[in-house]
């Protein structure tokens, strides 16, 4: 199967924009669907990828860098643009695929995505018929039974399992885009989150599940060992656990309806009633009578995807928002455990997004809730790249505490407080001289100043400031106004 071959369909119309003949023939292994702005992560060599071009942005040629440059080093065999999203491929993308000779094509609005994906594994399928030595589909009691299983809602633990029954003792794994493993085979060995986020595209053969989801819980289905089973076969196997994630999905679109008025009650401008608050924690699953903690982060995706890789963790999430069940002997507290987890959530996002989660105190019952959420906000205002995951277990010093207060609030108050002495020498010496325990000797040792000058500039800066360094109170004030310029 190459580029070539899908060129000379007529049912998919697509136009070729750039690409000399060797690259076209070279052999396709696979298509990864994606909309990252930087998907090298998920790519494997020789795959075709389709991209909505969601991502692009005009007047910014080097995202387009950016994006060509990770296909080109995974090896990707060509970019399949869409032209739905812009009316047309950008020529700054084309340009970007010339200078790192990637062949792209452009797929029009009329022509589905699935229809590339079924035409290229169609093609792979035929191939394969002609080798006697491979299995060429699920056998047809496999199929049936799947079908079955599928009907009578089992999970996907088990429909992988079946599945991959009649092929012997593989390992198979489903992954989300984040590591986190959804089912394996009991053949199957245990894949630590950090190492399975990095699976996809290192050696063996995976294959995205084409069903709803967010960049973060994207399901891929994965075989150590490429010769395990055939290319239909596993494509086969995708498309029940995408029929199983169809289903999925609408369930969770009803959890987090319920989740969204839970949080709704618990932001209301008054307390909610006890007897509502309990059955809105009943209709979002959670067992009533506590001890639970509010969470709050950017993403409720990923603020979801986190809290699935702490195993059996019942919760509920509504917008940017989420009540935690922790049950009795519960003793790590989630930044401790979601502190870890959080750098493979951010891997997911395109760069630059915007990732971080606030934890609030756990609290015995429901009636704590809506504290516990104020704390939470409060955290994730206090959480920045740096830190992104902070909780208030860690709230124990000044600075964390004015972390959390707006940035826009911090401005005010440390130009209100300091603003009459500038950003000059009277401002260093109130720095050094606070630094050092309002200290005389050790300030004009470490400006290099005579202790008088040191005394001059502390009246002045006490004249300035209307605050009195011989006072605790006042010697915080501008301690903490430091703190916030």
């Amino acid at each position: 199967m190459h580029v070539l071959d899908l060129l000379q369909s007529d049912d998919l119309g697509l136009t070729l924009l750039w690409g000399d003949e060797a690259l076209l023939g070279q052999e396709v292994s696979g298509v990864t669907a994606t909309d990252l702005e930087d998907p090298g992560r998920f790519l494997g060599p020789g795959e075709l990828v389709l991209s909505g071009l969601v991502w692009w942005s005009a007047g910014d040629p080097a995202k387009a860098e950016r994006f060509v440059a990770a296909l080109a080093e995974a090896g990707a065999t060509a970019l399949l643009a869409g032209e739905e999203t812009h009316g047309r491929v950008p020529d700054e993308l084309v340009a970007a695929c010339r200078a790192r000779r990637v062949p792209i094509v452009a797929v029009p609005a009329r022509t589905s995505f699935r229809a590339v994906t079924e035409t290229v594994y169609l093609r792979q399928w035929g191939d394969l018929s002609r080798r006697p030595t491979r299995l060429f589909a699920l056998p047809e009691n496999v199929r049936g039974e799947l079908s079955r299983l599928l009907e009578s809602g089992a999970g996907p633990a088990e429909l992988l399992d079946r599945a991959c029954a009649h092929l012997g003792r593989v390992s198979c794994y489903l992954l989300t885009a984040s590591g986190r493993t959804v089912a394996r085979t009991p053949s199957a060995p245990a894949l630590p989150a950090g190492r399975a986020a990095g699976t996809p595209g290192r050696g063996g053969v995976s294959l995205r599940v084409e069903a709803e989801g967010s960049a973060y819980d994207a399901w891929q289905l994965h075989l150590p060992d490429a010769d395990a089973a055939p290319p239909r076969v596993l494509h086969e196997i995708a498309e029940v656990l995408a029929q199983y994630r169809d289903g999925q999905a609408r369930r969770t679109a009803a959890r987090r309806a319920a989740g969204q008025e839970l949080i709704a009650l618990l932001e209301g401008p008054c307390p909610a009633d006890p007897g509502a608050l309990e059955e809105a924690l009943g209709a979002a699953g959670l067992p009533q009578g506590g001890p639970y903690r509010a969470l709050a982060s950017t993403s409720s995706d990923a603020l979801a995807e986190a809290l699935d890789h702490l195993d059996g963790a019942r919760y509920a999430v509504g917008r940017a928002a989420a009540v935690l069940y922790e049950p009795p002997g519960t003793e790590r507290d989630p930044v401790s455990r979601l502190g870890p987890v959080w750098p493979l959530i951010q891997a997911c996002a395109d760069p630059g997004a915007d990732l971080r989660l606030g934890a609030g105190a756990r609290v015995a019952g429901a009636e704590g809730l809506r504290t516990s959420l104020s704390q939470a906000r409060f955290a994730l205002t206090a959480a920045d790249a740096r830190v992104p995951v902070r909780g208030m277990e860690r709230l124990d010093s000044l600075a964390e505490l004015l972390a959390g207060v707006p940035p826009e609030v911090r401005s005010v108050f440390g130009a209100r407080t300091l603003g009459a002495l500038g950003d000059g020498m009277l401002r260093e010496t109130l720095e050094v001289f606070l630094a050092n325990n309002c200290s005389w000797t050790r300030t004009a040792e470490a400006l290099h100043l005579h202790v008088n000058t040191v005394h001059y500039r502390i009246e002045r800066v006490e004249a300035l400031t209307g605050r009195d360094l011989s006072r605790l109170d006042h010697k915080l004030d501008l301690y903490a106004a430091l703190r916030c310029g």
